[in-house]
């Protein structure tokens, strides 16, 4: 994933760290879910990829969950009750 570049806006009194801590774990859960994650990932499947960061990642700006296991078991389980749904309509 050495392609992807990201832009974070932070306040003077944040700490860049865990700025780059955010990121880093973001990527890998991209990397995880996507097998290998690239920028056309992020492009097509722009909903999977602001789910992970905005509902499973980030509340309030915060770190929510820093486990990538946790994550990827909860997009599993999402996208599960989704195929159910469209099965059942």
């Amino acid at each position: 994933y050495a392609s992807l570049f990201f832009i974070a806006g932070t306040d003077s009194d944040d700490n860049e760290l865990l700025v780059l801590e955010i990121i880093h774990r973001y990527v890998e859960v991209l990397d995880k879910w996507f097998l290998n994650v690239c920028e056309l990932d992020i492009i097509f499947n722009f909903q999977q990829a602001y789910t992970i960061m905005a509902n499973e990642l980030l509340i309030g700006g915060e770190l929510q969950e820093s486990s990538k296991r946790a994550a990827i078991n909860t997009l599993k389980r999402m996208e599960e009750t989704e195929k159910a749904e469209l099965g059942g309509v």
